[in-house]
């Protein structure tokens, strides 16, 4: 009986530090206020080289300014998301835009949402390969039309009518990404579970980011290339409002993980609703959901989130998971690792 009391007394050491080390919470300033995720995962220091490292704070910091300007200028947060996560499309490092990886079918398959939360206003796209910045899609499907998610051939065509810029294909690939479709693809016809579970991170990757602007507005997006190696059309939960993104007037959250589990669970409203139904604060609210909820389901991912007071949160239950705000002072600060604090 001892033996037993020590161990469980052991393990919630374990489980209080794995929460404190992933559970990275942060004070209003009292201003416009950005957060943004690039994906998390298995992202250990030990696999990053230095200049791994500096391209990924470099970049997330070229976010972070690119939507702070917006707010600092007055402009809206619904702005300020799609300026930073247009920075983070538009590079190969992330899995959205430029970066996405690679279907089984060796295509490329895209998916975004945006949601408003002052006026409850959304829209997404999903399985999309010709719009090179699907976050303008989304938009323009909240903005431009009276649905909420388009998706394939119908998207693509909305987004040439709304004169968005469309590309060739050929404009996704990387060899990266190729790379790791290969690997995978060799992994599974190894039909070794060893050789799947060194690939173990296909199934995450997004961007994501939530604001807060001058006028007390939230907003949300997300965008995402999906899961390497997917099949049959398979879609994640970025594009699903009240999964993958969402805002209201209490918070802003846009998560990143494995889309399946982040669906069934409605994540990102399941995080508004106990802020506005259990009258928990928001860092409280995001620990309760991804550290306990989705970890005893085996969910692995986190969210960036932000309340109407400017208070951040930034949570995760993986090794990593990319990310960085700017409050006020206008000092954007860049994370990958679990951290301390």
């Amino acid at each position: 009986m001892k033996k037993c009391i020590l161990f469980f007394v052991f393990l919630s050491f374990f489980v209080f530090d794995h929460a404190r080390l992933c559970a990275q919470n942060i004070k209003s300033s009292g201003g416009p206020t950005l957060v943004i995720h690039g994906g998390a995962g298995t992202i250990l220091k030990e696999n990053m080289t230095p200049e791994d490292e500096k391209a990924y704070h470099t970049k997330l910091k070229e976010a972070l300014n690119a939507g702070y300007n917006i707010l600092n200028s007055g402009g809206t947060s619904e702005d300020a998301v799609i300026a930073a996560i247009m920075i983070m499309e538009d590079s190969p490092l992330f899995n959205a835009g430029k970066g996405a990886v690679f279907t089984n079918e060796g295509t490329n398959e895209m998916d975004a949402s945006i949601m408003n939360g002052g006026n409850g206003s959304a829209g997404a796209i999903a399985g999309v390969k010709t719009i090179k910045n699907p976050i303008l899609a989304a938009q323009a499907v909240k903005n431009n039309s009276e649905h909420v998610m388009m998706s394939g051939n119908g998207a693509e065509r909305f987004a040439a009518d709304q004169n968005l810029e469309l590309v060739d294909p050929s404009y996704f690939f990387t060899e990266r990404r190729k790379m790791q479709l290969d690997k995978l693809k060799n992994a599974e016809k190894s039909n070794e579970e060893g050789s799947i579970k060194k690939w173990k991170d296909y199934k995450y990757g997004t961007v994501g980011a939530v604001a807060l602007d001058t006028n007390g507005n939230i907003c949300a997006a997300t965008s995402t290339g999906g899961m390497t190696n997917k099949k049959y059309g398979r879609i994640g939960d970025a594009p699903v409002i009240g999964a993958g993104t969402f805002a209201n007037k209490i918070c802003g959250v846009s998560a990143t993980g494995h889309g399946e589990y982040f669906i069934r669970n409605v994540v990102a409203y399941d995080i508004a609703a106990i802020m506005e139904y259990k009258k928990v604060p928001l860092g409280a609210a995001t620990e309760n959901v991804v550290m306990e909820k989705l970890v005893k389901i085996g969910g692995g991912g986190g969210v960036v989130a932000l309340d109407a007071k400017g208070n951040i949160s930034m949570t995760f239950n993986t090794p990593g998971m990319y990310r960085g705000y700017i409050q006020k002072e206008g000092k954007a600060r860049t994370y990958i690792y679990k951290i301390e604090g």
